[in-house]
C-alpha cells in the first residue's frame, strides 16, 4: 500500500472544510472548464458532467494521485439556479425558494489513473417563508453571492431552512458517504482519517 495525494478540483471553501472534517489532507487546484449548461440537458446529467470534467481536467496518470471533482445545482419548478450574478439576482432566487421545497443535486467524481467514477446525491430542502426585509438582510451578509441557489445551509442560511430530506453534506456541496464509496471504487482505502491506495486498480473490488 502507498499513501496517496489528493487534489480537490474546486475552489469551494465548503468542500475543503468537509475534506478537513473527515481528515483527508488535500491540495486545492480549481479546474478551469466551461460550465455552460447544454440545450435540453437535464439537471442531474449537467451536474454529473461538470463533476467528471472537473476531475478529468486535473487528473494525471499517477495511481497515487486522487482527484475529486464536484458540482451542485439547485432546482425549483424545473428551473436550475446557479450562483447569483448580483444582489438582484440573489433576491430573485431567494424569492423563488421562499416557503417552498426545492431539490439540491450534488454530483461528485473521483479520478485515479485511468479510472473515473461518479455518483449523484439528490436532496429535498424546504425553506420557511421569507419576508422581503429578511431577504435583503441575508443578501447584505454576502453569504448568498457565491452559492448555488443563493444560500448556504452551513452559515446564516441555516436559519431559513425548515427541513432537509437527504444528505446534509450534499447540500453543503460534497456528499461524504458517496465520496468514500467512489474512492473505494478506484482502489483507495479510507479508514477514518487515513488514506492508502492499492498497487493497482484491480483491488478496488
Amino acid at each position: 500500500m502507498s499513501i496517496c495525494h489528493v487534489v480537490l478540483a474546486s475552489s469551494s471553501p465548503r468542500r475543503r472544510d468537509l475534506l478537513n472534517l473527515i481528515g483527508i489532507p488535500h491540495e486545492v487546484r480549481p479546474a478551469n472548464i466551461d460550465e455552460t449548461m447544454r440545450p435540453r440537458e437535464a439537471p442531474r446529467r449537467y451536474a454529473e458532467r461538470l463533476a467528471r470534467e472537473k476531475a478529468s481536467a486535473i487528473a494525471g496518470g499517477d495511481l497515487d494521485l486522487i482527484t475529486i471533482g464536484a458540482d451542485t445545482v439547485v432546482v425549483v419548478n424545473r428551473k436550475v439556479l446557479g450562483k447569483p450574478s448580483d444582489a438582484a439576482d440573489a433576491a430573485r432566487m431567494l424569492g423563488m425558494l421562499s416557503g417552498r421545497e426545492h431539490t439540491v443535486i450534488t454530483a461528485v467524481a473521483v479520478s485515479r489513473g485511468s479510472k473515473l467514477c461518479s455518483a449523484i446525491e439528490e436532496v429535498r430542502v424546504k425553506f420557511r417563508r421569507l419576508r422581503d426585509d429578511e431577504i435583503e438582510a441575508y443578501i447584505a451578509t454576502g453569504e448568498p453571492m457565491d452559492k448555488a441557489g443563493a444560500y448556504g445551509i452551513q452559515g446564516f442560511g441555516a436559519t431559513i431552512v425548515e427541513r432537509v430530506e437527504g444528505d446534509y453534506f450534499a447540500v453543503m456541496g460534497l456528499p461524504l458517504a458517496r465520496l468514500v464509496g467512489l474512492m473505494r471504487d478506484v482502489g483507495v482505502r479510507y479508514r477514518f482519517g487515513e488514506l492508502a491506495t492499492s498497487i493497482d486498480q484491480t483491488s478496488a473490488d
